[in-house]
């Protein structure tokens, strides 16, 4: 293998792939990305065998093949060159080092067999659909803080990805079992039919870092165990997770009557400052909602107390309810318009969230005791 490319084109594509790649790998292959050179382009792939990034660019090949080398010291070598410079890839006759050639630079790579790489992109992928960057964007926004970090219930540690046949929308769900976040869009073509899946909360994390800022279409790809991202020259497959999302719809209440309506950077930011002397582990916010306020309460006996009033429009029977304050934090951030919409039953069942001005997303918080 031979070949010459760019610095930029070459450290993108690096930044992309390398970032799947562990620092501490028992098997030394994944410590490595796939370089293979033809028809001129230069091939990157990357993989920790949940994941797998693969992005071409654009290269002068003078020698087809293949190599693997260390993916963070290639990335940093590449990262330290100047700008504008180019670069000489080339793979010794007995395959065992990758020489790197750039102006007065000259480095040499220990390589591992490239036949050795494994490939997670095989398989047949027999549901697709195209869905916008911009919509694929705005549902795993809208949903991926409250994926749950507990390992135990693996089945939670990821985003529920379903087409909702009834209403004709592909709907995304995250829960941790404290709070719910759902968003849907209209079901693109050819994504009725598919197989309602969980996709693993790092993917969903390199999903967003890898297509941010793209213009057009993400065509997605998926079977029963693997899903794929691509647009242009970048793909990312990943394996799902083997498990069944519970029966969310169960938890989402339908007759939550008291409407509650508040501004919402005020909200948040009234809820930042109270919830400063709450004890960290509970950071129970306590929300007393009568006439047109809501008095916002916090005590903590180790430190003290903090109260802060809010206007607000509310015409049912006053009620006072606890949050966590940082779940309350994490759904006003969401929250585009300028008021929040509450619909509350009582201080024991969970309490529905919505932006009045976007009808496809919905949030659910359990109540806390206060």
């Amino acid at each position: 293998m031979r070949v010459t490319i760019e610095r930029s084109a070459f450290l993108k594509a690096l930044t992309h792939v390398q970032s799947v790649v562990e620092r501490r790998n028992t098997i030394p292959i994944l410590s490595n990305v796939l370089l293979q050179a033809a028809q001129g382009q230069l091939k990157l792939t990357a993989t920790d065998l949940d994941i797998e990034i693969v992005e071409s660019v654009p290269a002068e090949v003078a020698r087809s093949g293949a190599a693997t080398v260390p993916a963070h010291m290639l990335y940093d070598i590449v990262r330290k060159l100047p700008d504008g410079a180019q670069l000489e890839l080339d793979r010794a006759g007995d395959g065992q080092r990758v020489s790197i050639f750039s102006g007065r630079s000259r480095f040499s790579l220990q390589a591992l067999p490239h036949e050795d790489f494994p490939d997670l992109a095989a398989g047949d992928f027999p549901h697709s659909f195209a869905i916008s960057a911009a919509d694929l964007k705005g549902l795993i926004d809208k949903t991926r803080f409250a994926i749950s970090t507990e390992e135990t219930r693996y089945y939670l540690n990821g985003i529920y990805l379903h087409d909702v046949v009834a209403a004709g929308t592909l709907r995304v769900v995250a829960t941790d079992g404290h709070r719910l976040a759902q968003a849907e869009i209209p079901r693109p073509e050819g994504a009725n039919g598919m197989p309602g899946v969980i996709v693993p909360r790092k993917t969903v994390l390199e999903v967003v870092k890898l297509f941010e800022g793209l213009e057009g279409a993400v065509d997605v790809s998926l079977s029963a165990a693997k899903i794929r991202f691509s647009a242009g020259d970048l793909v990312l497959t990943s394996k799902l997770i083997d498990g069944t999302f519970p029966d969310y719809e169960r938890v989402i209440p339908r007759n939550n009557d008291k409407k509650l309506i508040l501004e919402t950077a005020g909200f948040a930011a009234a809820v930042d400052r109270v919830s400063t002397i709450s004890l960290e582990k509970g950071r129970a916010v306590k929300l007393q909602i009568g006439g047109n306020k809501v008095v916002l309460a916090v005590n903590n006996p180790d430190s003290g107390s903090a109260e802060e009033e809010l206007a607000c429009s509310y015409d049912a029977a006053p009620i006072d309810i606890g949050f966590n304050a940082r779940y309350l934090m994490d759904v006003a951030g969401q929250i585009k318009s300028e008021t929040i919409e509450f619909s509350l039953a009582d201080a024991g069942s969970p309490t529905i969230i919505r932006d009045p001005a976007d009808g496809q997303a919905l949030y659910v918080l359990m109540p806390m005791r206060v």
